[in-house]
């Protein structure tokens, strides 16, 4: 059920009428007509800007259609006034029953309230983490982590059918870098004295995979040369690396369907049949591009090379897929990986990068919608910086991965609950400090404990109620009296119940999963006030002693609002909390 939904189509079939009446021409586009909640709350339930974009196509003042169409909606039960504000803006007021009935559906529905088709018969593939196994996650890849996979869960919400994937970079020079790390801590583990020339990893975690090699394969490696070693430790450290990734998501509650490697697009025929397909469409050929920016003639040296014709594709220039001395650029096997993704059948691909991979975006949209022939759009989201503090001050933990703060250190610090709300508490796009103090206050201000505290509040009062002989099973609860649900601040909440099927589509169609968590926040808020009210207004108290049907309506109203936290919380992958402690 979508209320907003719902009220526009009885605005579009008040359009219907006033078309067959002859007051409004026919054939009018009613796409971009709206039901939404009004900017201020005191103009009314909703607001709809139908008069507003009709009136050019109609040839009539907004204000005449307006009232025109406010007549009609008069005629409706569930509206109780259409009141013409300004220049032809509708505002509604609905009848309280109206947001009763809200109650019961989310009762009936469960965590299955709001719940979309959305997504319905398209299959979606989300990339996300995807980085170097090199090393343990960092606090950056935390960041991507969470944003991919609410995402991922936010759309599965929607109705996508959805595959999560991590994309192995292990075909680049980093993993031989990796396996010469690797090789100096086997040394090591031997006995010997070793040190790290710029460029290795010289991080505690390879430590224990050195120990590990030592005892897979003793001493066979320590005078070898590495054309003994080299492919074999490479293997080796890769498997460790990514076993190790692996364990750093499920610490954070991040499971992959796929995990993609790179190297499998070497040798196989893959790069070269990606771009034999866009040369079988004029994309490649033999040019020379201008110099880059910043660059003279005197700087720059002129060289032919193969070029993808992305400046086709809405790029800004053309890419070159292989280098001069015929190995491929970096960009080839992301062509071909791209490529393979589009042949898997996907009817939407979204990406999740770091930051820094911001000029990155326009060659891959290029390529993905020269692939696709512009079938299957490619939507890529930057994930910002996160910078941590404690006491108000910049906070580095410790430093066993040599060089940044991992995962871990986050996930042990504060739980994987908290990390998780906090990291989408910001649109990913934006820069999110992330206050180790903060984060654990039990105060309004931190809105992890606030949206927690609610649902908290919600299972004690069933557990009261359980204690006092009151049935409170969902069913039972539906069935109650729920007119008696008449007080504002309890039609606050019902009403932001209300906008929560909007709100998973709205995210969904935008792929912001932040705006989930804005959501909850405010749906606690609206809650803790009708809660604080009680103490001030007995009436409003979830139990009403000696009334048993009072006292099941207004549970039925507490439970409705713990069932919506629940399933919000339930795509940001956050347990919801039955006591705070």
């Amino acid at each position: 059920m979508n209320l907003f939904a719902d009220i526009r189509d009885v605005i579009l079939s008040c359009l219907d009428q006033l078309v067959a009446e002859g007051v409004l021409p026919a054939r009018l586009d009613t796409d971009a007509i709206t039901a939404e909640p009004p900017r201020d709350p005191a103009h009314g339930d909703m607001a709809t800007n139908a008069a507003m974009v009709l009136a050019k196509p109609a040839k009539m003042k907004p204000r005449d259609i307006a009232e025109a169409l406010a007549a009609k909606l008069g005629t409706d039960a569930r509206v109780t006034s259409a009141e013409v504000a300004g220049p032809g803006f509708l505002n509604l007021r609905l009848a309280p029953s109206v947001w009763q009935g809200i109650a019961a559906e989310v009762l009936a529905r469960g965590t299955a309230f709001g719940r979309g088709d959305l997504g319905a018969g398209k299959r979606v593939n989300v990339e996300y983490v995807s980085a170097n196994p090199t090393g343990p996650l960092h606090v950056g890849h935390t960041r991507g982590a969470v944003f991919g996979d609410a995402l991922a869960s936010l759309l599965d919400f929607a109705g996508y059918e959805v595959t999560r994937e991590y994309y192995i970079n292990d075909g680049g020079a980093q993993v031989d870098v990796l396996a010469r790390s690797v090789y100096l801590r086997y040394l090591e583990a031997h006995g010997q004295e070793v040190a790290f020339p710029d460029g290795t990893y010289p991080g505690d975690y390879l430590i224990a995979v050195g120990e590990a090699l030592k005892d897979k394969v003793g001493d066979a490696y320590v005078d070898a040369g590495e054309d003994v070693w080299l492919a074999e430790v490479r293997n080796f450290a890769t498997d460790r690396m990514m076993d190790l990734i692996r364990a750093d998501l499920a610490a954070l509650g991040v499971e992959m369907d796929v995990f993609y490697s790179e190297k499998s697009l070497y040798g196989t025929g893959r790069i070269e049949a990606a771009l034999d397909d866009l040369k079988a469409k004029g994309l490649i050929y033999e040019g020379v591009l201008e110099p880059p920016k910043g660059k003279t003639p005197e700087d720059w040296e002129p060289r032919e090379q193969t070029l993808f014709r992305s400046t086709a594709h809405g790029d800004d220039v053309d890419r070159p897929v292989m280098k001069s001395d015929g190995g491929w650029t970096y960009f080839a096997p992301d062509i071909a990986y791209h490529y393979d993704k589009v042949q898997r059948g996907f009817d939407l691909l979204i990406d999740v990068f770091g930051a820094d991979h911001g000029g990155y975006v326009k060659r891959m949209k290029a390529a993905v919608s020269a692939l696709s022939e512009g079938k299957v759009p490619l939507d890529i989201k930057l994930t910002q910086l996160v910078k941590l503090f404690k006491n108000g001050e910049p906070f580095k933990m410790s430093k066993r991965a040599g060089t940044f703060v991992t995962l871990r250190d986050v996930v042990d610090e504060v739980g994987p609950d908290v990390t998780r709300f906090v990291m989408l508490t910001r649109k990913n796009d934006a820069m999110l400090d992330f206050d180790f103090d903060k984060v654990l206050e039990q105060s309004r201000e931190n809105p992890v404990f606030y949206v927690q505290y609610a649902h908290a509040r919600v299972a004690s009062v069933l557990r009261k109620a359980a204690e006092a002989g009151i049935d409170t099973q969902d069913a039972t609860l539906a069935a109650a009296d729920l007119s008696r649900l008449d007080h504002e601040a309890e039609q606050t909440v019902l009403r932001k119940l209300a906008e929560w099927p909007r709100l998973v589509e709205t995210a969904a169609r935008s792929n912001e999963p932040h705006r989930v968590a804005f959501y909850l926040y405010e749906l606690a808020s609206d809650f803790h006030s009708l809660w604080n009210r009680g103490n001030e207004v007995p009436e409003l108290r979830f139990l009403q002693e000696d009334d048993v049907a009072t006292s099941q309506a207004k549970i039925a109203l507490a439970r409705s609002a713990a069932i919506v936290i629940a399933a919000g919380l339930g795509i940001l992958g956050v347990n919801p909390a039955q006591e705070m402690r």
